[in-house]
């Protein structure tokens, strides 16, 4: 068995496509979307903030804070 990987340029295509497989020439799956997946998150994210000291930290979460009091 071979795997394959193509993009539709028609909807005749998918029809065809759906009756190869109704004849048992091809099976058509359907790939996850990156939202389908899990995202590493941490990865993805990792490096966009600059490190600080904790205190800076603190005191930017307790500016924060005030402001919506």
């Amino acid at each position: 068995m071979e795997t394959v990987t193509i993009d539709i340029l028609n909807s005749k295509a998918v029809r065809l496509l759906h009756d190869l497989e109704l004849l048992q020439l091809i099976r058509v799956r359907k790939e996850k979307s990156q939202t389908e997946t899990q995202i590493n998150w941490s990865e993805k994210y990792k490096g966009a903030m600059s490190k600080q000291p904790l205190s800076n930290i603190d005191n930017q979460l307790n500016e924060l804070r005030s402001a919506w009091e």
